[in-house]
């Protein structure tokens, strides 16, 4: 099966047409947090504080990436397990996050989020993360920089390999 070519932002219409299964190469901006991200700007809702960026049509990596290596611009860039943000991925997908890039399984709320407003699951190959680096084509840290590989950073990136484990109809590739 043929990748579908996908661009950023990942807006309603495009969730809708993907399934999943569905091999993809992303193209696009995407941004990075992990557990310690995740909990600072589900703070920052609370407190009704300016995110780092707009959740509307966005897709969160969940990744650390490596120190880049001289004469790269990023280091090894591999998904961390997802689980790890599911205690705030349902608010920031009622908030307009349409797309999540991780591995491993979900919890039950975190799959309801996603059908009830409308968002996708990305697998990526953990322990491809040198690969994956090559893909990403520019990098800005853009907040929480007191979280030195884990704060957030806008990415780039180009012809992103991943697949769809979970889409915004209920189905999953671990069902």
């Amino acid at each position: 099966m043929e990748p579908i070519k996908l661009t950023t932002p990942l807006t309603h219409e495009k969730v809708k047409s993907l399934k999943a299964g569905d091999n993809i190469l992303l193209s696009g901006t995407i941004y990075t947090a992990r557990d310690a991200a995740h909990k600072k700007i589900c703070a920052a809702i609370e407190s009704g504080e300016q995110l780092p960026f707009d959740l509307k049509d966005s897709i969160i990596y969940y990744v650390g990436p490596c120190p880049a290596k001289e004469g790269e611009i990023i280091g090894s860039c591999g998904p961390t397990t997802s689980g790890r943000m599911d205690a705030y991925a349902p608010k920031l997908i009622a908030l307009g996050e349409t797309g999540m890039i991780g591995k491993g399984q979900r919890t039950a709320e975190v799959y309801a989020a996603m059908k009830k407003y409308g968002a996708i699951y990305f697998g990526a190959i953990g322990g491809c993360g040198a690969l994956i680096a090559k893909c990403v084509k520019s990098v800005e840290e853009i907040s929480y920089p007191e979280l030195l590989s884990e704060s957030v950073k806008k990415l780039e990136v180009e012809d992103f390999p991943l697949f769809i484990i979970a889409d915004s109809f209920g189905n999953c590739m671990y069902k």
